[in-house]
């Protein structure tokens, strides 16, 4: 399985390990969903930390490939898709959320990033390119549905996150910590610890109190799930416009989805 679990000291620990890129296929999804839904209502977790084993993606994207099978011309949902339902828990479960960035966090695994309460990331290093995300949806003639929209929006506000949404374009580490995407952006070696001694904190701490606390910050946010909602349906709605697949299977062609074509990925998307 390309996703795995430990638990120690009320800290879970997600690895996604899908070599060579970390693609994010149905069954990735599934078993991670199967996983955030458990710890949701685990007690003894109080932070869950998601990261890859993989130093050069941390998620690149959901598997184009698969979005080719969705069906099109379906009447409007009334429910939240199962992705968003486990976005959701990601975002509103009674314990913190963190996710570690050391490499690529393109489309749907940005989105899973965006729905974590804080996100950390890698700054390059001789040795890699460091974090760097990517929303490529518009570029293949569909819209980032797995809450990306939203997720931009209320993080870095309108300008930006539509600079993200419609330029398909690669963003750093750096320039993602400048516009609000991650908290930090720290040198590799640093990133880790870091994150692990603010989770041993967070870990420490009275469990109501992380809950009551983590509750009251997102209630700020407002008409989430109505906007989620919506977005879905926008994303559903764009599956069967005109040049939607030939622009998904051109991406296949040039190099979409293969370690060399995802490393140069907003270069990819040019027209």
């Amino acid at each position: 399985m390309g996703v795995s679990l430990s638990k120690a000291d009320g800290i879970a620990r997600i690895v996604f390990d899908h070599p060579p890129i970390n693609l994010f296929t149905f069954e990735e999804f599934l078993a991670t969903a199967q996983i955030v839904g458990e710890l949701a209502v685990d007690d003894s977790v109080r932070v869950v930390i998601l990261s890859s084993a993989n130093p050069d993606f941390f998620i690149a994207h959901f598997d184009v490939e698969a979005i080719l099978s969705f069906p099109t011309g379906q009447p409007p949902a009334t429910e939240l898709n199962p992705y968003h339902v486990m976005c959701e828990q990601l975002r509103t479960m009674p314990k913190a959320t963190i996710a570690v960035v050391e490499g690529r966090a393109g489309g749907g695994g940005s989105e899973v990033a965006l729905s974590c309460d804080m996100r950390f990331a890698a700054l390059p290093s001789k040795k890699h390119a460091g974090a760097v995300f990517n929303q490529p949806e518009v570029a293949l003639g569909i819209i980032p549905g797995g809450s990306g929209t939203q997720r931009l929006a209320r993080l870095m506000g309108r300008s930006r996150a539509l600079e993200v949404v419609l330029g398909c374009d690669d963003i750093d580490a750096e320039t993602a910590e400048k516009w609000g995407w991650v908290n930090r952006a720290l040198p590799r070696k640093q990133l880790r610890p870091f994150v692990e001694r603010l989770a041993t904190r967070i870990a420490s701490y009275p469990a109501h109190a992380v809950a009551a606390a983590k509750a009251s910050v997102i209630r700020a946010e407002k008409e989430v799930a109505a906007d989620l909602l919506a977005e879905g349906n926008a994303f559903s709605g764009t599956l069967g416009g005109p040049g939607t697949r030939e622009a998904m299977e051109r991406f296949l062609a040039i190099g979409g989805q293969t370690a060399a074509g995802e490393l140069r990925l907003g270069e990819l998307l040019q027209p």
